[in-house]
């Protein structure tokens, strides 16, 4: 019988240590919603499970389909053996040849000269290139979701956290450009094409879902003012999706820009006056 959202769920908290109550604590979540979502009672949101996923040190991925259950901040093929090795290069490959050169210029032959292998070895794994292409841009931004979940979590004032958060989304050269460039793609993918908007619409829930937790945090430790905390979260992750589509289409805006208004819309909009 086939692993459930709740198996794996069960098998993130044994794997950390903790009971059932103290997980839940470490979610925030009350422990009788825990217990009723563990049996079947009530569905876990989207939230919740994204709290899960950083809390276990798995992907969101993972817990709702069985797949990708770890994704280290950046790929070192070098670590992985045989076949997984092999993927990983890859799919490495093309998600950077496409923040370089875009989605729809990237061939198969690009992606195996860049691995050093045949198109044949390259079609073994992905018998088509949208399945390639699908499955890179989608390996992108697990990538991304985990270098940034691994660094939020050393840090536990909220305020700081939030600030953090701020400098890990701004497009500075290198790696985080190019991952700019695959999240530009992606929105005009989804736009076009109702078969990628779920993977879309699930990454979207959860960078909606990393600020309004840091936003509830804030509160609890009382850094932060009583606000709706989902109205918030759309607010700022509009504000710096629209600001950075702006920087990178060449609007005359700079980074010191983007960061200057996002720090000011968590001052204006968030920080408790004496905070």
């Amino acid at each position: 019988m086939a692993a459930t959202l709740t198996d794996r769920v069960r098998e993130v908290i044994r794997g950390s240590g903790m009971t059932q109550r103290d997980f839940a604590d470490r979610l925030g979540m009350e422990p009788t919603k825990l217990s009723k979502s563990l049996n079947g009672a009530r569905r876990f949101t989207h939230e919740e499970i994204a709290g899960i996923a950083e809390a276990g040190g798995a992907t969101v991925d993972w817990l709702l389909r069985g797949t990708n259950r770890s994704a280290p901040p950046l790929v070192a093929t070098s670590g992985l053996k045989g076949d997984d090795g092999r993927r990983g290069e890859i799919l490495e490959a093309a998600w950077r040849l496409i923040a370089r050169n875009g989605y729809h210029v990237v061939r198969v032959a690009d992606i195996a000269k860049a691995c050093g292998t045949s198109t044949a070895a390259v079609h073994y794994w992905f018998p088509t290139k949208e399945d390639l292409l699908n499955a890179a841009l989608r390996y992108s931004v697990e990538q991304a979701f985990a270098r940034q979940s691994s660094r939020l979590r050393e840090v536990d004032d909220a305020h700081e956290r939030l600030l953090l958060l701020i400098e890990l989304q701004l497009p500075k050269p290198g790696q985080l450009l190019e991952e700019w460039s695959v999240w530009l793609q992606f929105w005009a993918e989804a736009a076009l094409r109702p078969d990628v908007r779920p993977f879309h619409n699930d990454f979207y829930a959860r960078w909606r879902d990393t600020v309004t937790r840091i936003v509830r945090r804030g509160q609890r430790q009382g850094v932060f003012r009583n606000v709706d905390t989902d109205a918030v979260a759309l607010r700022f992750t509009a504000l710096t999706d629209g600001l950075t589509i702006q920087l990178l289409t060449g609007t005359g805006i700079t980074i010191d820009t983007v960061r200057t208004a996002l720090r000011d819309f968590v001052t204006c909009e968030l920080l408790v006056d004496d905070a």
